[in-house]
């Protein structure tokens, strides 16, 4: 009967320590999952300010003004070289006129954009974009979903962008139209008084932006 028992134990030992050279391959496997994981990390990518630009385009019945704005911050997510989120913003403070050469007539203009008939700079001295949804339509392109404020104000935009990821350097542009009455911009916009007339500014207006970012 010892002899059985001792076999019996010896048996299950070996079972064991066969069972245990089973495992740890698949617990290497496993390690190497996790590896492959981490190295899919999204990767942040700084925005450069100083690199980053952003113009911007009006029109109404008798022409249209241009300008710029500067990129005061942001960041971008990437994981696997496809972009998945991110935010930036914009100093309004810094907003300029470029279409018109007279300095009185340039200082007129942009004086009234500042004011609480357009961007209120004063006390809304930073406009932002939050991207809610990045969808990736193959070769750099995508569909763009994000929410974007203004004078304290935020709706939902979409618009098509370009993004490019090379080693530590991100660019991404996109054209952003706006309709400026979603945030309470409704200075002679016919939307919302009559009879302007050859007066009449449009509603939409549109944001070109270029974005650079490095890891």
């Amino acid at each position: 009967m010892k002899q059985i028992t001792t076999l019996t134990a010896v048996a299950v030992t070996t079972v064991f320590v066969l069972s245990s050279f089973t495992i740890a391959p698949r617990f290497i496997s496993t390690g190497s999952v996790t590896k492959l994981e981490l190295s899919k990390k999204a990767i942040s990518f700084k925005v450069d300010p100083g690199q980053s630009k952003l113009t911007w385009l009006a029109k109404k019945v008798t022409g249209e003004h241009a300008g710029t704005i500067q990129v005061r911050s942001g960041s971008l997510d990437v994981d696997n070289n496809i972009l998945k989120g991110g935010s930036f913003e914009l100093d309004t403070k810094t907003i300029t006129v470029t279409d018109i050469e007279d300095k009185e007539n340039n200082a007129k203009l942009l004086g009234h954009l500042k004011s609480d008939d357009f961007f209120a700079v004063e006390k809304f001295g930073t406009a932002k974009f939050v991207i809610t949804s990045a969808q990736s339509k193959g070769s750099g392109l995508y569909q763009i979903k994000g929410n974007l404020t203004i004078k304290g104000i935020t709706n939902e935009v979409t618009f098509p962008a370009n993004v490019t990821v090379d080693n530590n350097k991100l660019v991404a542009k996109a054209k952003i139209k706006v309709d400026r009455t979603k945030y309470d911009i409704k200075f002679r916009s016919k939307s919302f008084f009559e009879n302007l007339g050859d007066k009449t500014i449009y509603d939409d207006f549109d944001l070109d932006i270029q974005l650079v970012a490095n890891k």
